[in-house]
């Protein structure tokens, strides 16, 4: 068995990442480890849980200054985001692509044109971590183009030792472990506290329906994932228009972002 130049640096390059497990840098030069064979514009390190995501790390912005559009993600877009979404239905280790997660007209969604396509721009991959506590540790790149087949081949070929060092990191994030992350919004009672003159209370399903949509999911894919036939889909979208007093999604994401962002 013989090693190429390449092989040898890729494997000093990771003795060196593994040298700095217990240090701040470590996510950085992960990152920077990463983007000598793909790539990326952005990234960051998040832990999914049934709460708000926590920040391990992210790149940080040009001016130096906290991006206003990933605050806005972490006070509640979040609840839109695929890759969280796909973490709290079917938790997991390994590579995830946006393209595996994203719902049938995740493009047309208020979400991807007024968040995503502007902050993460094209494309996003995550490198995810089951842990203990129903928690879901990610590392996203972000990429202002799509990743092309060979590249998500090289990250998956990389896979185990970057999702093991992922994991082996978190005994060295003991603070962020044992905070309790803060409840994720509820939109239910910020959206009758601010829609007046309001029917009756929005249903549990009704909101859900809500979400659903709001995260790019067609009716067929609601039918879906609610086990529900895709005519009460409609029938629990025009009830909740009804109640709010809206005709458009458009209207219903404004009224989403005024109930989770404030």
């Amino acid at each position: 068995m013989t090693f190429t130049l390449h092989d040898m640096a890729w494997h000093r390059s990771v003795g060196q990442l593994i040298e700095t497990l217990d240090q701040d840098r470590f996510w950085t030069r992960l990152v920077r480890l990463l983007n000598d064979y793909v790539a990326c514009d952005s990234w960051v390190a998040l832990l999914f849980s049934a709460g708000r995501p926590q920040v391990c790390a992210e790149c940080p912005s040009e001016d130096g200054n906290p991006d206003p559009l990933f605050q806005d993600y972490l006070n509640g877009l979040y609840l839109l985001d695929p890759f969280y979404v796909a973490s709290r239905e079917s938790r997991f280790t390994g590579l995830v692509r946006l393209a595996d997660v994203a719902p049938e007209c995740f493009e047309q969604t208020d979400y991807y044109q007024r968040y995503f396509r502007l902050n993460v721009v094209a494309d996003e991959i995550q490198f995810n971590v089951a842990l203990d506590g129903q928690r879901t540790l990610c590392l996203s790149l972000g990429s202002e183009r799509r990743f092309s087949v060979e590249q998500v081949a090289l990250l998956d070929l990389v896979r185990p030792w970057v999702t093991a060092l992922m994991r082996q990191r978190m005994a060295f994030e003991p603070e962020l472990l044992d905070a309790a992350s803060r409840p994720a919004p509820h939109w239910q009672s910020a959206l009758e506290a601010r829609v007046e003159q309001m029917e009756s209370p929005l249903t549990g399903r009704e909101l859900e329906v809500g979400r659903l949509m709001l995260s790019g999911c067609s009716s067929k894919e609601i039918a879906r994932k609610l086990e529900i036939s895709v005519e009460t889909v409609k029938v629990h979208r025009k009830h909740m228009y009804s109640k709010l007093g809206i005709k458009s999604q458009s209207e219903l994401f404004a009224l989403f972002l005024q109930a989770q962002l404030g």
